[in-house]
Order: C-alpha cells, then sequence, then structure tokens
C-alpha cells in the first residue's frame, strides 16, 4: 500500500537520520564480531580456537570460541551465549568481551591456573540474523531469523512489514488522536503513553501501533513482517506450539540446533550463563522486587518433596527450582550484585521454550541469565519515563523522536503522529560505562568459574593386618562451592555419572570392595568415603570423576 504522505523539511530529516544513538556503546556487525574471533585465535594458539558450527537462514555463519588449555573437552566447561535476544546487540560484546579478556590476562598465573581446570566456550551471537537489523538501513527491534514465515496464518509470508512513515531510518511508533483510543499521555513525561486507568476517572485519547500500515486489510499493523522465528522460543521446556515466531516445532531452526547439539556433545559442561532477556541473578533481599518468573524462585519444603516424589514415581516434570540449586544460585546471585554493582531487577521478558530455562530443565545445568547492564528505575514505574529519566540525567542525546504529524492512509481525517523512543536505545548502554560493564561482566565470570565442582582425595590410609592383606580408605572431597551436578540433572542422561576405579597390579586379588563404583552427587564441600581389602604387595591407582568435575589419580605401594 502507498504511503501518500509529505515528509520533514530536510535539515530535520537529516537531524532525525543521524546516528541511533551517538553516545551509546559501539556495536560490531557479524562479520566483524567473526574476525576478531578469529584474530584470538591466531594471536592465541595454544589457548583459543574458533570455528564455525553453522549457517542461519539469512547466511550468517554462527561461531564458537573454545579457551582453555590442553584436552580443553576433558575438564569442567562453562558456555557463555550472548545475543540469544536480537533487540539486545550489547550482549554480544559481553560474550566476546570475555573471551577477550580472559586471553589478554592468560599471562597472570591465577588466569592460567583457572584454564588449566575450566574450559570456556563462547558463543558471541546466537542469533545473528535478528541482530543484523541494528545494522540494517531500516533499523528496529527484532527477534527472529531469516526463515521466511507466515507469522499471521494467513497463508502469505512477510506481507506486513514496518514502514518508515517520516523516512528517519528507524521503526517507532505512530498514534492516532481518538476517543475511542485506550492510551493516554503519561502524566509522569509527556513523551510516553500509557493505558488510561479508568479506577482513577482517565479516558483513552490515543490509539497506538507500531510504526507501518495495515498492508493486508486484517486490522493489524506489521503482524508478518521478515523472518521468522525467535531462537529464545524455540527450545523444548514450555514450548509453546503455535505461538508466535516459535517455530514449525521445538528446536526446528539450524541456530538452535546447531547451539543446543554442541551442548549435548560436550558433557563436561556443567553451567551456562545466558546474556539476554531473562534476568535470575537479583538476591531475594537486594530490594530489587519479585524474583523474575524463570522458575528460579525458592521451592517450598512441601514443593521440593513433591518434586522427588514426581521423580520416584516416573512423573519427571520439575516446573520450580530445586532447593540445593537455589543455594548456589542465591551465592552466584550475590556475587554477580558485588561484582557489577547492579541494583534491582531490569526490566525482564518471559517467553515460553526461552534458551535459558532450557538450560535448567532439560539440559540439567546449572543457568545463570541476564542482560548484563541494564538502566536504573524506580519500582511502580513505567519503565520508558524510567529511561527518559536517565537518559536525562546522563544528558544521553538522540535517544528519542519527538512526535510529529503525518498523513496516513489507513486514518484518513485523524490527527496521526510519528515517534517514540528510538530502537536499541533502551538496551545500549551509554559509551561511557560500555566498557565498565563488559570488565565488569568478565569478572563476574572469573569468579563463577573459580567455584566450580573440584575433586580430591583426603583421608588416605592403609592398614594391614598382616598375611600380605592391605585394608585401603580414602574419601572424595568436593572442594568447589558447585555441587558435581545440578540436583535437576542428577538424573538426566545428559549428565556423567561419576565413578571411581580401582587398577591393582599383577597377583594382587580384590577380596572385598568393588573394581569400579558410581560416586553419587556430592554437593560443595560434600564428601564421600570407599575402601577396599587387597590382598597382595604391589602397587594400585585410584581414579575418580566425570567430564564435568575432572578426573582426579592417586597411585598407593602396598608393602
Amino acid at each position: 500500500m502507498k504511503i501518500c504522505c509529505k515528509f520533514f523539511p530536510f535539515i530535520l530529516f537529516c537531524i532525525l537520520n543521524c546516528s541511533i544513538i551517538d553516545s551509546a556503546a559501539q556495536i560490531t556487525d557479524n562479520r566483524s564480531l567473526i574476525q576478531k574471533a578469529e584474530k584470538l585465535a591466531k594471536d592465541y594458539p595454544s589457548l583459543c580456537t574458533s570455528r564455525k558450527i553453522d549457517v542461519t537462514p539469512s547466511g550468517n555463519d554462527l561461531i564458537i570460541i573454545t579457551i582453555g588449555t590442553d584436552a580443553k573437552d576433558d575438564r569442567p566447561g562453562i558456555a557463555i551465549c550472548g545475543g540469544i535476544d536480537g533487540t539486545m546487540p550489547f550482549t554480544r560484546h559481553l560474550a566476546l568481551g570475555f573471551a577477550e579478556n580472559i586471553l589478554r590476562e592468560s599471562s597472570k598465573d591465577e588466569i592460567m591456573d583457572l584454564l588449566k581446570k575450566v574450559t570456556f566456550y563462547v558463543f558471541p551471537d546466537v542469533n545473528p540474523d535478528a541482530s543484523a537489523q541494528y545494522f540494517s538501513k531500516l533499523k528496529y527491534e527484532r527477534t527472529v531469523n531469516g526463515n521466511k514465515t507466515d507469522s499471521d496464518r494467513d497463508f502469505l509470508t512477510d506481507e506486513d512489514p514496518f514502514e518508515d512513515l517520516n523516512g528517519d531510518g528507524l521503526i517507532t511508533q505512530i498514534r492516532i488522536t481518538d476517543p475511542t483510543g485506550k492510551f493516554i499521555e503519561s502524566p509522569d513525561d509527556s513523551r510516553v503513553l500509557i493505558e488510561a486507568d479508568l479506577s482513577k476517572g482517565q479516558t483513552g485519547k490515543y490509539m497506538v501501533y507500531t510504526e507501518g500500515t495495515n498492508n493486508d486489510d486484517d486490522e493489524l499493523f506489521n503482524e508478518d513482517g521478515p523472518g521468522g522465528v525467535d531462537f529464545n522460543r524455540n527450545f523444548t521446556y514450555n514450548y509453546e506450539e503455535y505461538g508466535k515466531d516459535a517455530g514449525l516445532h521445538a528446536v526446528s531452526e539450524p541456530e538452535s540446533k546447531a547451539v543446543a547439539d554442541f551442548l549435548y556433545d560436550h558433557f563436561n559442561i556443567f553451567a551456562v550463563i545466558c546474556f539476554g532477556p531473562q534476568h535470575n541473578l537479583t538476591p531475594a533481599n537486594s530490594g530489587g522486587g519479585e524474583r523474575p518468573a524463570q522458575g528460579f524462585a525458592r521451592q517450598s519444603q512441601q514443593e521440593t518433596s513433591e518434586a522427588g516424589r514426581q521423580i520416584a514415581t516416573g512423573d519427571r516434570r520439575i516446573t520450580s527450582v530445586l532447593r540445593s540449586d537455589e543455594t548456589v544460585i542465591r551465592l552466584v546471585s550475590e556475587k554477580f550484585q558485588e561484582i557489577t554493582g547492579l541494583k534491582g531487577s531490569p526490566p525482564v521478558k518471559t517467553t515460553p521454550g526461552n534458551f535459558a530455562d532450557w538450560v535448567y530443565y532439560h539440559y540439567g545445568r546449572y543457568s545463570f541469565s541476564t542482560p548484563g547492564w541494564w538502566f536504573p528505575s524506580e519500582r511502580g514505574k513505567n519503565t520508558e519515563v524510567s529511561f527518559l529519566k536517565y537518559a536525562d540525567e546522563n544528558k544521553l542525546s538522540d535517544v528519542f523522536v519527538p512526535w510529529i504529524e503525518i498523513k496516513h492512509p489507513d486514518f484518513q481525517g485523524k490527527k496521526v503522529e510519528v515517534g517514540g523512543i528510538k530502537p536499541f536505545a533502551m538496551t545500549v548502554p551509554p559509551s561511557t560505562v560500555a566498557e565498565e560493564f563488559i570488565t565488569k561482566n568478565y569478572r563476574f565470570i572469573i569468579a563463577v568459574a573459580g567455584m566450580h565442582p573440584e575433586l580430591e582425595f583426603t583421608d588416605t590410609r592403609i592398614e594391614t593386618p598382616g598375611n600380605d592383606i592391605f585394608r585401603v580408605s580414602l574419601k572424595v572431597h568436593n572442594k568447589g562451592l558447585f555441587a558435581t551436578c545440578a540436583e535437576v540433572g542428577n538424573n538426566n542422561i545428559w549428565t556423567r555419572i561419576m565413578r571411581i576405579s580401582l587398577e591393582s597390579s599383577k597377583g594382587q586379588v580384590l577380596l572385598s570392595g568393588q573394581k569400579v563404583q558410581r560416586i553419587h552427587r556430592l554437593e560443595g564441600n560434600g564428601t564421600v568415603e570407599f575402601s577396599w581389602l587387597i590382598s597382595g604387595k604391589g602397587k594400585i591407582n585410584i581414579t575418580a570423576g566425570a567430564l564435568n568435575t575432572g578426573t582426579i589419580t592417586t597411585t598407593l605401594d602396598l608393602k
């Protein structure tokens, strides 16, 4: 449908068409991001590799950066994912910035010691088709990939996209003055529109839509634009069949399949850090309000018992975090707040089929999710009002398109205005603090990695009652703060079972005890004891552990 409107004077157009947020952090496109990853692999060949694991529907490469010392896949691992939500391009730099920082500091003894114990798998951008919209001539916040879909199920694809009605290269909002509308100007900031509250005697003044036209005459605006499927709605936990942007089925997209396959193939991963819109790193006592509905609320004793009963009876559906896992999440939350200094909770959105929930409930690993940065907001205040107040206080320019009247083909005879907060303005931090938060989130991940499960042998004893018979006993101790695996993954086939094995010398006979035994899950600082009765002198080797805990070995000489 043609737009019959007269655009603004040239000077005003030039002002509005300047950089999206001239004071915002510099965001790197996917090609440059890949080049940076390749340079890291070239500069640190003994510690870093970078490789492509798949290609998106729009032809963007999906890459993985692996950081660690020799035998990287044989020691405990942490996965770090950025770009989960295309509307949050800065999260890509939090992930890539971690890789850059840890390699830059790898000459430090404490970092090299950590790299000898923990491997890091960094996905800088798991949703590059969506992130690419930040660099498009037409900028708008996008979450979906380039897979053509019939979003409104009218047997047409991509037929009702956004349109740039004022020619500024940005998609914002349109407001139509109409007595049947449900929106009014916020009393706290007239630039922001809020729903009228009848209980306060308010009546609506405006109808509000995203910037565009009703191309397919279905009374909806921009409901079927380019693409696609949302990476953060395409996973199996709580997947919404026929849901908006959810895909034909769970894990239907090359991006979600490639990431899931990689994680399932790497049994050594014990935790995943997700830089995205979900958030479970605000301690309950932080004053940040209610913990976001990502399922990470602490269970009551009754709920914990019920979860155990469900597992015992074959019903494995767990819908809230198990108690011992919540203890670890709370510990990590407090560390996050301590290091980043971020207060309260960010503006979060919980979607069915999201990645962070899948990591915990179906992949069975510790899942820590956060945007990594957010602007401060007051409890009970409108999010946009809080942002504009923050922008004004910090002298952030070019974050808002003033409301200016246009002619709109779908609202003949009505006053129609285009304006609103610019896309990405609320999710990309000011350039003055961007590097600071990349560094803070790096330090946070290093702190989390330092809590990794780590086994050691203690209290080793060799007793001999005579006749070349020896009783050998020792304890396996988890000296890490993390349990050897998340409780939710304890009965998950994708979690490796720890075991302890004894290898005897020729001529020795095992009189009691088993050569190979299972080691049950150990909480942080947990211990379990084993003993064997052996006939015959000679050396024995004892090995304990699993990929996600690391393996330890000791040699004892029976003489």
